[in-house]
Formats: structure tokens, sequence, C-alpha cells
């Protein structure tokens, strides 16, 4: 049992690994909490400080997930923990997933940062990147294709959640769907919904922050309409 309290212990200390604030103090001299929307995420550093703060804090924060759910498995995969707890298909799930949803409750909620953190979809993302790579994909193409039309970063973050349950159901990562996965991607998809709700009321009020780069479909269709 100690060797699986440490895989959800670490699980959760790896979530709450602040990027955002650490490289914000320590390259610019400000808390990206203090800027934007509050959250030290990946969206906010490219709102405050460009894409030289942006793409390492993605980088690190997807990397925290999928640093989790590995060392999860791998204390797993210890001899006493499978004597102790039966190493079924089921139970290494419900074990996985655990400390996935502990990484991204990390992140949010850090205990290095006064439990104030980020939204938790690049690290839920890296999570899912281990546990369902063909579920995340489709989560993915969700995210891009929003993205690519609209701009605006939370909308397709909310989006590839909603997708990621639906890609379970069909059966993107297993035929028969996993019950526990398919759990687990409902619990996430909402809980991104409520740490999104902020965007949600700016979204509906045409305040969101689009960035403009970012929307190369809808640039795309623009050109084939004028030609």
């Amino acid at each position: 049992m100690s060797w699986l309290v440490a895989g959800l212990a670490a699980a959760y200390l790896l979530g709450s690994i602040p990027t955002g604030v650490w490289i914000g103090k320590w390259l610019f001299k400000k808390d990206p909490r203090e800027g934007g929307s509050g959250a030290m995420g990946a969206t906010n550093m490219f709102r405050q400080f460009g894409a030289k703060a942006g793409i390492p804090v993605i980088l690190v924060d997807v990397a925290k997930g999928s640093a989790a759910v590995l060392f999860a498995v791998w204390c797993w995969n210890m001899g006493a923990v499978r004597n102790a707890v039966g190493a079924t298909g089921t139970a290494a799930m419900l074990y996985q997933l655990s400390a996935a949803l502990l990484a991204v409750a990390g992140h949010v909620f850090p205990i290095f940062a006064g439990f104030r953190g980020g939204k938790g979809v690049a690290t839920g993302a890296g999570a899912l990147i281990i546990i369902a790579p063909l579920a995340a994909l489709w989560s993915a193409l969700g995210f891009m294709i929003v993205l690519g039309f609209t701009g605006i970063v939370s909308a397709s973050s909310m989006v590839a959640a909603l997708i990621l349950p639906v890609a379970v159901a069909l059966g993107a990562q297993s035929r028969p769907p996993s019950i526990p996965l398919l759990a687990f991607s409902t619990v996430l998809a909402l809980f991104v919904l409520f740490t999104h709700r902020a965007n949600i009321k700016r979204i509906f009020q045409g305040e969101e922050k689009r960035f403009e780069k970012l929307r190369f479909l809808a640039r795309l269709v623009n050109k084939k309409n004028t030609r």
C-alpha cells in the first residue's frame, strides 16, 4: 500500500508544480495571476508574455500529467503492489485515473502556489495521452478545429473536454468502452467547464480574448471564398 500512496501523492505534487508562476517570476518579475485571466496556465502566459513564456509552460504542464500517470504505472507494477492489490485491468485503470485526477487537482489547487492555479486542461491532456491516446487524439482534433476558426483557447479547451467522453463512449479507445474511463472523462469534462465558468460568461458577453494569429482555418476559408 505504501507504493500506492506514494504514486498518488506524487501525482498531486507533480500537478502542483506552478510552472507559470515560476517562469513569470523568474523571467518577467511578475506573477501571471496578477493579470489577464488570473490563471497561471499557458493561455494567460501567452496573453501577458508571449510565446517565449507560453510554449514552455504548456510543454511542462502537459509533461506533468504524463509523468504523474507514468509514475503511477511504475508504482503499480512494483511486485509488492501487485501482490497486495491484485493486478486486474479495472483496478489498474482506476489507479491510473486516480493519479490523473490528482495531477489535475494539483494544477488547479497547487500546494506550492497558495492553492491558486490554472484550469487543468494541459495537465489533464498530458495524463490522457498516456491513459487513452486515441480518445485524446479526437479531443485534440476538436481543439484545433475550434481554435482554428475562433482563436479562442478557452472555447477550444471546453469543446475538447466535451469530446472526450463522447469519444470514449463511441469506442475510440476500447470496445466495449471502459466504464471507469468513461466516468473519469465525464467528470473531467464537467470539471473543465467548472474551471472555465468565468470564460463562459465572457464568451456570451463577447468579451473573451481571441488570438487572431491562431485562426488559421478561418483565414483559409475566407481566402477560398474571396477567389
